[in-house]
């Protein structure tokens, strides 16, 4: 039976269009993250960044690959149910932390979230994949938009840097250009949620989000998992996440001293 937060019906949908809502994923976490978020926001890591161009107005903050130094996001990881709904809609016997990610626009940024797939800045392959992302706000206009199917796709989207706009690697050929997906008409999958809910989405579903022109901040939590299928694979350039030093070698399961096991199952 599916863990009681999701039904059959979801693990299908998930399978196929690569993207469902899961209602109160971390409902009973939302003061947890919050405080975690506030600490990190406070305190942030090495990868932390400011997502305006000068003269933008607002502010639109990220920051990734802290649940190790930050105990609340640890505590929602490890004793939370995200592992075992992970498993679930991914149809894997374990499950991995990838890393976790805040995203927060204060109100009246305009920016957007640019379309972008993030399985191209990932040093991951393989389809049993997951991102759970969670506002920690209520979210109407601002919440995540996702193109349903395109983890599908016969190439992958370019990846590009967000402020710079140009290719993150040098083998531009190897992928498609970023699509439009309002003005192709494409399947956008987007939701309003109550702080807690999550999107699930597999790595390869294309994503972005609106600017946030409401007078209420928009604060998000992200929590990347993968499965049994997922192994190291090498890119033409540094990943986002870079992870420097990480020994691993293409075709390797992700060394787990690094990304442990946070949810296995019991036969």
């Amino acid at each position: 039976m599916p863990h009681p937060l999701i039904t059959q019906a979801d693990i299908e949908t998930f399978q196929n269009e690569g993207v469902v809502l899961i209602k109160n994923l971390f409902a009973n976490y939302v003061e947890d993250l919050r405080a975690g978020l506030t600490f990190n926001m406070k305190n942030p890591g090495p990868y932390a960044a400011e997502n305006l161009s000068k003269g933008e107005r607002g502010r639109f903050f990220d920051d990734y690959c802290n649940w190790n130094r930050i105990p609340e996001f640890k505590k929602v990881i490890f004793e939370g149910p995200a592992g075992a709904v992970a498993a679930d809609l991914m149809k894997s016997e374990k499950v991995q932390i990838f890393h976790d990610h805040i995203l927060v626009k204060e109100p009246g940024t305009s920016k957007p979230t640019p379309w972008h797939q993030d399985a191209p800045y990932y040093f991951v392959e393989g389809q049993q994949t997951v991102s759970f992302w969670s506002p920690l706000d209520h979210v109407k206009d601002a919440s995540l938009r996702c193109v349903a199917g395109s983890h599908k796709w016969a190439k992958p989207v370019l990846p590009t840097r967000w402020l710079a706009e140009d290719s993150f690697y040098s083998n531009e050929h190897d992928y498609m250009p970023v699509p439009n997906p309002d003005a192709e008409k494409m399947e956008i999958r987007e939701w309003e949620m109550q702080p807690g809910d999550a999107v699930a989405f597999n790595f390869g579903i294309l994503h972005g989000a609106r600017g946030n022109k409401t007078t209420n901040r928009r604060r998000a939590f992200s929590l990347r998992l993968v499965g049994d299928d997922a192994k190291y694979i090498e890119r033409p350039g540094p990943t986002s996440p870079p992870f420097p030093g990480h020994n691993m070698l293409p075709g390797e399961t992700l060394r787990e001293d690094w990304f442990p096991e946070i949810y296995r199952r019991q036969n």
